[in-house]
């Protein structure tokens, strides 16, 4: 039974429903990850990239794999169980971010059930292409919450709108630092890219916000579009200004786990070129934009290229050790959600949809 609305504290605090665990009937699923990984597109997604690697290690700079694993081999065990603890750690910030997210909507959920949502979310988009976990994310909570799918949406996508401010402002920052001595002409045209990105970015979420209405009104659409566009609209901008700055330290925070996570992987390989914590935050940061490119899960591929670009063409890293660094940490940051966000999905009531609490 859905509790009446919260009084407001002080005149300062919105109602906010609590809402309880149920299984709705009615709730369209999307196609069971099981069925997903077995469609040959998905298969392909995962394969090519893997495939691809492998020649360009076989191939391209006569990479000496002897030297490569045996830098992985030789990585200091307690440093790469740091690296991976302050990764996870992440993980409930981003189910703290949510949650803020979701009260913001006009939801009540709690940072448990909030943060095994993401996690499992995250397994998906670590196993399909196109962020797909962000829609079955978006799915679990409206399978498990009497909540308004389209607005859960909204709240995703602020989500992804305050990462993404977040990704290149510090990458800038880390960059300007970390290259504070000389720009390279490679750097200066990464920091051309991410300051037209979020300006683009900028003038996205202005447009949405004073003319997005207007041009759903003049276009021919159905009703139910119309609606669905307005409760994801009420999603995205439902936050209360007090909340930006806890929001924006929570996201900072965030990105700094991912940061420390490949500074930490760095150190336990014992490299010794000159990357730094301002250099981790920016090469972790390319990395994390990368992921966004929706062609294979997780970015495979793409996303280690990418690193071993970076560490080679700026940093002056060897091929074996950008291997190094690159397979290491892509472990930590994928395999490792494969193999335990498959054991969270397969124990997780969410996946087959809540039951009401008790008392």
């Amino acid at each position: 039974m859905t509790r009446p609305p919260a009084e407001p504290s002080d005149g300062a605090e919105e109602p906010v429903i609590d809402y309880p665990l149920v299984n709705e009937e009615g709730a369209e699923a999307p196609t069971p990850l099981s069925q997903r990984l077995r469609d040959p597109r998905t298969i392909i997604s995962i394969v090519l990239p893997l495939i691809l690697i492998a020649l360009i290690a076989l191939t391209v700079g006569n990479i000496d794999l002897d030297e490569l694993v045996g830098s992985i081999t030789r990585a200091d065990p307690l440093l790469l169980v740091a690296a991976f603890g302050i990764y996870y750690l992440g993980f409930p910030l981003r189910g703290y971010r949510w949650a803020l997210l979701l009260r913001g909507a006009g939801m009540r959920v709690s940072l448990r059930d909030s943060t095994e949502i993401i996690f499992i979310g995250w397994l998906v988009n670590c196993l399909v292409p196109a962020k797909l976990g962000d829609v079955y994310r978006a799915y679990l909570l409206r399978l498990n919450f009497a909540v308004s799918l389209s607005r859960t949406f909204g709240t995703v996508f602020i989500e992804r709108v305050f990462d993404l401010f977040t990704i290149v402002l510090l990458g800038l920052a880390a960059g300007l630092w970390s290259f504070r001595d000389g720009l390279s002409r490679e750097v200066v045209l990464v920091f051309g890219v991410g300051l037209v990105f979020i300006g683009l970015l900028a003038v996205g979420l202005f447009v949405i916000r004073n003319f997005g209405r207007r041009l759903m009104d003049r276009l021919p659409l159905p009703g139910r579009v119309v609606e669905f566009y307005d409760r994801f609209e009420e999603g995205v901008f439902s936050i209360d200004r007090r909340r930006i700055p806890p929001l924006a330290i929570v996201t900072v925070l965030i990105w700094a786990t991912e940061a420390m996570r490949l500074y930490l992987v760095v150190l336990a390989l014992g490299f010794e070129f000159p990357l730094g914590i301002s250099g981790a935050f920016f090469v972790a940061l390319i990395a994390s934009l990368l992921t966004a490119i929706p062609f294979t899960p997780a970015g495979l591929g793409i996303v280690e290229a990418g690193i071993a670009t970076v560490l080679t063409a700026i940093y002056g890293a060897t091929l074996e050790q950008a291997g190094a660094i690159a397979l290491v940490d892509r472990a930590i940051s994928v395999v490792s959600i494969i193999i335990i966000g498959s054991i969270v999905y397969l124990l997780s009531s969410k996946t087959r949809g809540g039951r009401p609490r008790p008392g």
